[in-house]
């Protein structure tokens, strides 16, 4: 009988793109894996998780208290937000996403991490621009987030849409502070090395700012990868 390689699981016209979820066999870990791409270029796959979770764990590592809420900017496969909802801490998760098909791939459990997502009662799914979303004025009688995750670009200086550059500029920086509570926390996932003028911006911004290099095996290549991730905290 022979092996399907590949299985499409979805299709989706987006305003920014052809968005393709599918799984498909790995042979270098011999096991099944989801990739989504957006258009021809591949945004995520799980095969390489740890970064994503690490992004929950170092943020959550820096925050205090207890009844932690969590806003998360970019759903992708789920697994920053489900590293984040097992820290016990953790009273809620808001996850906004651009993409209703991403949030729909979830509603379905059509991913690993979606079951675990889902069905927990601190989850709630936002279809929303996060970028724009940062831009506004906090309500008065929000108390802001006490940790902000954000993983949607590659990195600050290769976006997925000119429209998000802003953000990582002091000024931008300024707009999502707005939105954390006094001594929240705010991480960010990079593909790229750490990069000395965005920790500039940064601390311009935060206090304990740091860009932490998160390593991991790489079967494909048979060598060590790795990604970025930062975090500081709110000056407010």
């Amino acid at each position: 009988m022979a092996i399907t390689r590949f299985e499409e699981l979805d299709w989706q016209p987006t305003p920014i793109g052809e968005l393709t979820l599918r799984r498909r066999t790995e042979p270098s870990v011999g096991r099944e894996i989801y990739e989504v791409k957006l258009g021809d270029e591949f945004l995520m796959s799980s095969l390489f998780t740890v970064a994503e979770e690490e992004l929950a764990d170092l943020g959550l590592a820096a925050a205090h208290g207890e009844r932690l809420s969590v806003l998360v900017g970019g759903l992708g496969l789920g697994y920053t937000a489900v590293a984040a909802l097992r820290d016990e801490r953790v009273g809620s998760v808001t996850v906004v996403d651009r993409l209703g098909a991403v949030i729909g791939w979830h509603e379905r459990e059509l991913l690993p991490a979606s079951e675990e997502l889902v069905r927990d009662t601190r989850t709630s799914l936002v279809e929303d621009d996060f970028f724009a979303l940062m831009r506004t004025e906090p309500a008065a009688d929000q108390p802001g987030y006490s940790v902000i995750l954000l993983d949607v670009d590659h990195s600050p200086r290769h976006q997925l849409d000119p429209a998000h550059a802003v953000l990582y500029t002091p000024d931008g920086l300024r707009e999502l502070d707005r939105h954390l509570a006094p001594g929240g926390v705010f991480a960010l996932w990079s593909d790229d090395p750490p990069d000395e003028e965005f920790m500039v911006d940064l601390r311009s911004v935060f206090d304990d700012a740091a860009a932490h290099v998160v390593e991991f095996d790489n079967a494909v290549t048979g060598g060590v990868s790795s990604n970025t991730v930062y975090v500081a905290r709110s000056r407010s």
